[in-house]
């Protein structure tokens, strides 16, 4: 069920000092970006900089709905239900021992940007949009 690791999020207070930290001094590649956020290469994953969320570790599944519902079906409990981001759906869980894990799927694609990284589009199955 669990595919792997998406993403590592960290809070930072600011965007900008967080890409200059991050991007500049310890040298991961910038991916994308938003207003309050931005996504950093980190192997075979991402190194998420937010000014509004984190710290999480975001696991990949291939649907968020049918994760959650294994998830309880296997003693497990949905914190926050499943809800659409740009890219795809998230969730939070709960295993029986308290540990939250934020569940995410692509279904909607991933994030088409400009040079600079700025988020300009998702590209999904049937291309951008």
């Amino acid at each position: 069920m669990l595919r792997g690791v998406d993403a590592v999020v960290v809070r930072v207070p600011d965007l900008e000092d967080g890409l200059a930290f991050y991007c500049a001094r310890l040298g991961h590649p910038l991916v994308w970006r938003t207003a309050d956020s931005a996504g950093l290469r980190l192997g075979d994953t991402e190194l998420v900089l937010s000014t509004t969320n984190g710290p999480e570790t975001d696991l990949l599944v291939d649907s968020v709905v049918d994760a959650c519902a294994e998830f309880v079906r296997v003693g497990g409990t949905v914190l926050v239900e499943p809800e659409a981001i740009p890219v795809g759906r998230v969730a939070v869980v709960q295993d029986p021992f308290g540990n939250r894990l934020t569940l995410v799927d692509l279904s909607r694609g991933t994030y088409l940007t400009d040079a600079d990284g700025r988020v300009t589009g998702i590209a999904g199955p049937s291309g951008p949009t």
